[in-house]
């Protein structure tokens, strides 16, 4: 005689994990597009941290450059981030897209990528990366504010 043992409550909770799990899977899997924005703002974003104007100048889009020139840039991004000392840790909280511009600049795709950020001498902060999908496809930084 074959005697046929019943799941315990842990199995059964482990088995309905498993299950709940590979459902949810799909639901995790993140859009193409904001991984290649998230990417080109974190690249960007690995030049500011080092101070790197020029570099972060000349990876970013169109828009940028035609509102700074890189020598303002450097100013500014000396002001904001010298004073913050070191970045201790960056996290994403969303990424947002839009074919307008919040201040109602021209129709395009944009992307809105924000951060939470620890900084050494700020350790609550909220880093907000602005994108545009430029007419070679690629998605450039177009601009980039601290709170």
């Amino acid at each position: 005689m074959t005697v046929r043992r019943l799941p315990g409550r842990g199995e059964a909770l482990r088995t309905l994990v498993a299950i709940v799990c590979l459902l949810a899977g799909g639901a995790f899997a993140q859009n193409p597009n904001s991984i290649l924005a998230q990417r080109a703002a974190r690249e960007w974003l690995a030049k500011t941290d080092k101070v790197d104007a020029t570099a972060s100048y000349d990876a970013a889009g169109t828009k940028f450059k035609e509102a700074v020139t890189v020598d303002k840039w450097a100013e500014a991004l000396q002001k904001a981030r010298a004073p913050l000392g070191a970045l201790d840790q960056r996290s994403i909280l969303q990424t947002t897209f839009d074919n307008k511009l919040p201040d109602g600049g021209p129709e395009g795709e944009y992307a809105l990528v924000t951060y939470r950020t620890a900084f050494a001498k700020k350790t609550d902060s909220v880093e907000t990366i602005t994108l545009e999908r430029e007419k070679d496809g690629v998605w450039r930084v177009i601009g980039y504010f601290i709170r």
